[in-house]
């Protein structure tokens, strides 16, 4: 996650652009085929990555699925869709995934189809010492079977104009993350690695595959690792020193962004009823952070 920006001077306040915007809840269906989530699996270099029919997916690894393929026309020039049913129609987007929370009653099953209900939960202007921001958040329902197994939200954050935020100038890809925690899963993501996880998520932002887009337009030193996957890395460690616990809620938030060979490592700390998460390399140690609440 990068830094908060500030937003450019002489714009209108971005408020002044929602009048009117009140976009109606949305209803999707999806059948839940175990082609993604082996998928993953490879990519994550996980074993037995065979996933069958009646499997529970793990936690938010439904992001794999309910996906939104708009034509390429409809793109914009990072790669995002210009348009869409809750992207808020102030000039000049840029969006920043900043966090988000779960409720996970039981989990979702491969091979079941599942509804989706997305409605918008909240619009809020702010301003602080880095400019204005409009914060949104989007809330899913996932329904399978004729009950509700999981509620979502996810906290996106836009300004209007170009991020002024710093970023490092060159990477060290041979230092290694800070940390000291129990539980550790370290990994470098590569450029190969972020565009299978792009293919996965319908994920066509720029800044994860073109690096002269990175550098030139957005200041980044190299690719940038997408915030969902770091996430799904975080989560991966319960999954596996906690295998007999389900995760029946969690909250994450993204920080401070990842680079493309960066050695990263997903640190986790047993406490309590459930564990913090986060995210480190070795130049902070909490580029994300996660908490997971156990059933």
């Amino acid at each position: 996650m990068s830094p908060t920006p500030s937003a450019p001077s002489g714009t209108a306040p971005l408020d002044s652009y929602l009048d009117s915007w009140a976009p109606a809840p949305v209803r999707d269906e999806d059948s839940l085929h175990a082609g993604p989530v082996a998928a993953l699996s490879a990519v994550f270099d996980l074993p037995g990555s065979a996933a069958e029919a009646g499997d529970p997916i793990p936690p938010l690894w439904h992001w794999l699925h309910f996906l939104n393929w708009p034509a390429h026309s409809e793109l914009g020039h990072d790669g995002h869709p210009a348009n869409g049913h809750f992207l808020p129609p102030i000039p000049n987007r840029q969006r920043m995934w900043a966090g988000g929370r779960c409720e996970v009653t039981e989990p979702l099953r491969l091979g079941e189809p599942a509804q989706r209900l997305s409605s918008l939960s909240a619009v809020t202007s702010k301003r602080g010492r880095t400019g204005e921001l409009l914060f949104v958040t989007e809330r899913r329902e996932f329904r399978q079977g004729g009950r509700t197994r999981l509620v979502e939200e996810q906290d996106i954050v836009y300004r209007s104009g170009r991020s002024t935020a710093q970023h490092p100038d060159k990477l060290d890809e041979s230092a290694p993350p800070r940390t000291d925690s129990p539980w550790q899963l370290p990994l470098r993501p590569d450029p190969a690695l972020l565009f299978r996880f792009s293919a996965l998520t319908a994920n066509a932002h720029r800044i994860h595959y073109d690096a002269p887009y990175c550098r030139n337009d957005e200041g980044y030193p190299g690719l940038v690792v997408h915030g969902p996957l770091l996430v799904l890395l975080m989560l991966e460690l319960p999954r596996r020193h906690a295998s007999g616990r389900q995760v029946r809620s969690l909250s994450y938030r993204l920080r401070r962004p990842v680079f493309a060979g960066e050695r990263i490592s997903a640190c986790g700390t047993p406490a309590g009823g459930g564990a913090q998460l986060s995210i480190a390399t070795h130049r902070e140690a909490q580029h994300a952070t996660a908490e997971v609440s156990f059933g």
